[in-house]
């Protein structure tokens, strides 16, 4: 008879191995065969069909009793529905604010196995360890932030897990994650090749990634089962929104060097026969500026080019009286340079966070902003995700990546429902006449 075990990271299989079993390769020093972990219920699936008996002893996961005093809204029940049709297996696309971790709960109580939560940043390691001792009355194993504790149910940061996976990997059949895009990272990869859990959540707002790594994903969590969009829950789970979008001019001073910096990039592309059709090229010039010093130099160049079109001395003009027009409002301010975010923070007198910013500083700030001492704080991409921040109704983006997934996340930040029903409002300050313009004008 076969007998399947877990070993660092693999499936390991012995006795009379069936050929062409889903990602299992011969493994002549150990006298077996053997798959990734992840290929798992793959692998039970495909015996299943052959009809051959076996030993399994993969998963060391009693089962664990759970229950939830949450009741799923009718878009969260469908998505969850969506996923265990789909085998316990797959992704879910829901706007920020929509209750993604309220989704991932039903499923640990649904299936009633160990469960292992991955999350991308120590404030979202303490969120879910917070709500499941909430909400399980059980002790939360915690991977991360000086801490390395298992429990039946424990919450770890991605770079925990990446480096705690292979030993893992048998002790859980139920594998969350958080933000799952980040999963498309290369490193980040081998978290899930390594566990053998058969179930699998994947939770984001914005599931594809520009460099095509979203497939990958696909492969070691499931396809994306379901997507729910701002629209569908604006005005009901979700606070109706504008989106106001404020042209503004670069100074004649501001003009001539962005022309001179963006002139020295498409020259030397024009010169070099390279065109930018993708990500991948991109990175194929910056791999090419490894070596050739004009390719550096141009990127260099493109560079500045950036920071002067984001960094436009109008646009913090606008923002002067767009804070003067909102006294009365909660504002986060939005911008892609902790430089900025300083001189914003010591002229507006606005509160700072950025990745200098302490936690228990960090923490105090939110804090302020939640119970109303603030009504304002100005931000580089710190909070763009994976930070619980407090109730705003106006958000305005001065500059940012351009990514789709960037401009979505922000704009989670303004919907979470207000007491008196009131829209968000969000305000995205663009230079004319750049490439800011061009991406802001394909996001409509």
């Amino acid at each position: 008879m076969l007998e399947l075990t877990f070993e660092e990271g693999t499936i390991r299989i012995t006795g009379d191995v069936p050929a062409d079993l889903p990602g299992v390769e011969r493994d002549d020093r150990s006298k077996s065969a053997r798959a990734p972990a992840f290929r798992y219920a793959d692998l039970l699936d495909a015996l299943a069909e052959r009809g051959r008996d076996y030993d399994d002893r993969v998963l060391d996961t009693a089962p664990v009793d759970l229950s939830t005093t949450y009741e799923l809204r009718e878009y969260q029940q469908d998505a969850l529905d969506s996923w265990r049709a789909a085998g316990d297996r797959g992704c879910l696309e829901l706007p920020t604010g929509s209750g993604k971790t309220v989704i991932g709960i039903a499923a640990m109580v649904a299936l009633g196995v160990p469960a292992l939560v991955v999350v991308p940043t120590i404030d979202l390691l303490e969120q879910w360890q917070r709500e499941l001792e909430t909400e399980f009355q059980r002790p939360v194993g915690r991977l991360g932030g000086g801490e390395q504790r298992v429990e039946r149910v424990t919450v770890a940061t991605y770079d925990s897990a990446y480096l705690r996976a292979d030993e893992l990997g048998d002790r859980f059949g139920l594998v969350v994650f958080d933000e799952v895009h980040h999963l498309g990272g290369e490193g980040y990869r081998d978290i899930a090749r390594l566990l053998a859990a058969p179930a699998r959540l994947g939770l984001t707002a914005t599931f594809e990634r520009p460099d095509g790594a979203h497939e990958v994903i696909e492969d070691l969590v499931g396809p994306l089962v379901r997507r729910v969009d701002v629209d569908e829950l604006a005005g009901e789970h979700l606070a109706d929104y504008d989106i106001k979008r404020v042209a503004v001019a670069l100074t004649d001073a501001e003009r001539e060097r962005y022309e001179q910096h963006q002139g020295t990039f498409t020259d030397y592309l024009k010169q070099s026969n390279i065109q930018l059709r993708s990500g991948s090229d991109y990175q194929e010039l910056v791999k090419r500026s490894g070596t050739d010093p004009q390719a550096r130099e141009a990127l260099l160049a493109k560079q500045r080019a950036r920071e002067v079109m984001m960094n436009a001395q109008r646009k913090v003009d606008r923002l002067a009286d767009i804070l003067d027009r909102h006294r009365g409002d909660r504002v986060i301010v939005f911008t892609a340079y902790t430089d900025l975010v300083y001189r914003l923070s010591e002229r507006f007198l606005i509160p700072a966070i950025t990745h200098e910013t302490g936690a228990s500083e960090r923490h105090e700030i939110l804090e302020r902003f939640r119970d109303g001492t603030y009504s304002r704080v100005v931000t580089a991409n710190v909070l763009d995700e994976g930070v619980d921040v407090p109730d705003a109704n106006v958000a305005v983006v001065l500059s940012g990546s351009g990514s789709e997934r960037e401009f979505t996340q922000r704009l989670g930040r303004i919907l979470r429902p207000k007491a008196d029903g009131s829209r968000a409002l969000l305000y995205e300050l663009v230079t004319e006449e750049t490439a800011e313009e061009r991406v802001a004008r394909r996001r409509r």
